[in-house]
């Protein structure tokens, strides 16, 4: 928890740093160099921590013994019928607009390091941490329409949704709150004032923050002690435009109703709203999915939440016309054992698991690859986190097989031994 509280100081320097950089303002341009049509303008990924099983969600095993299958019934969905947990029943119901791909694996049964695995890319390095694939979105693509290019809503859930090696000037914007209570706004994004001594000593802070953390924009000159560089960029925080994206008062109350008024519902409307505004890469955090007991009593109520979210969305966007360039993106850092525990909960299991697409060129209706009868192993198609990486990145337009500079000038690839999923495209 203390490292999402120092991730989150450092949202407001991160954007500034990125939003100015990314305009081109400092004479350093980091947009990307880009190759092929992109499919998609944004992505909204939503990830929950703790490890969700996916016997009892998206990979049911209604046939297996019932230490295997556990205690939930399965459904139909509108995949051509594919099954899914009943804990699922409302995104059962829009599978039709969703690829489900069984058949993710990883080596890494440690949450920090599966975490770092689904949400880098990478495998984990004791030499350098990798950036999460929103720093490397922020990076190559910058801001747009007055809004952060990458965003974490409410906040980050894992130290590795951060910049790694990028540094902080690509971090997450994060929201901060809860969007689900009555008196939630968005902080940071308050009226413009004329600067007085108070503002003024904290924007020497800021600035002296700015120069410390990157060698490559003193080296561009970079105003560093410019009040216009502190003004234009509060400007694009302070922007009618952005303030309109952040407010959730501005939606319907039934839409409201229908996202489900809890903590991830109403971050996947905030989450629609931005990326209809212009952000790139949205992760909406979600946890308590770490199920070693009671797993019967336990899950119900947290995928519920996630099931009417994460359905109200996909239909959302579908029915504005936004999901076909926009990718969904739901993941977690592991799956659980094929097996109950004596505690009736399940443990830690990388070996299969699984991840739901949707929207950005993919296709509808689709499952794609498979776990063994008791959801073990992989046995057909199996994808890496790399190969999630390479697909995301793809459909916006990044060139993959470019390397990013590390500090001492270290080329990095963006993405390592992964390949753009072409099956799962329509």
């Amino acid at each position: 928890m203390a490292r999402s509280v120092a991730m989150q100081s450092l949202s407001r320097r991160s954007f500034l740093s990125s939003s100015v950089a990314g305009l081109g303002w400092l004479g350093k341009p980091t947009l990307a160099w880009r190759r092929g049509e992109p499919r998609a303008d944004a992505v909204i990924h939503i990830h929950l921590a703790g490890g969700l099983s996916h016997l009892d969600s998206f990979d049911p095993k209604p046939e297996a013994p019932v230490e295997v299958r556990g205690p939930f019934a399965t459904i139909k969905s509108k995949a051509d019928g594919e099954p899914l947990s009943e804990l699922l029943g409302r995104t059962a119901k829009v599978a039709d607009k969703l690829t489900v791909i069984r058949s993710v694996t990883h080596t890494e049964a440690d949450h920090d390091r599966g975490a770092h695995s689904m949400l880098t890319g990478f495998a984990p390095s004791p030499a350098i941490v990798y950036p999460s694939f929103g720093a490397v979105v922020a990076h190559e693509l910058g801001s747009r329409n007055d809004l952060p290019a990458y965003v974490c809503v409410p906040a980050p859930n894992s130290e590795f949704l951060g910049t790694g090696y990028l540094g902080s000037a690509h971090g997450p914007f994060a929201v901060g709150g809860n969007p689900a209570t009555n008196r939630f706004r968005v902080r940071d994004l308050s009226p413009a004032r004329p600067l007085d001594d108070a503002r003024a000593a904290r924007r020497k802070r800021l600035l002296h923050d700015l120069d410390a953390d990157h060698q490559d924009l003193r080296e561009a000159d970079a105003v560093a002690a410019s009040e216009a560089f502190y003004r234009q960029a509060y400007a694009l925080i302070e922007s009618p435009r952005a303030r309109a994206a952040f407010d959730l008062g501005a939606e319907p109350e039934p839409m409201k109703d229908r996202y489900g008024r809890r903590r991830l519902g109403m971050s996947c409307l905030l989450a629609r709203r931005l990326v209809q505004g212009g952000a790139r890469y949205v992760v909406v955090t979600g946890d308590g999915f770490d199920h070693h007991t009671r797993i019967q009593s336990e899950l119900p109520p947290r995928l519920d939440e996630v099931d009417q979210a994460f359905a109200a969305l996909l239909a959302d966007l579908d029915a504005l016309g936004l999901l076909q360039r926009t990718m969904v993106l739901l993941t977690t850092e592991f799956g659980r054992t094929p097996r109950l525990n004596g505690d009736s909960g399940r443990d830690h299991w990388s070996r299969v698991f699984s991840v739901a697409l949707a929207g950005g060129g993919v296709k509808r209706g689709y499952v794609h690859g498979r776990s063994n009868a008791t959801g073990a192993e992989v046995e057909e198609h199996a994808v890496s986190p790399a190969d999630l990486a390479a697909t995301a990145f793809s459909a916006l337009g990044l060139e993959i097989d470019k390397r990013l500079m590390a500090a001492g000038g270290r080329p990095i690839d963006v993405v390592r031994d992964g390949r753009v999923l072409t099956e799962v495209l329509a």
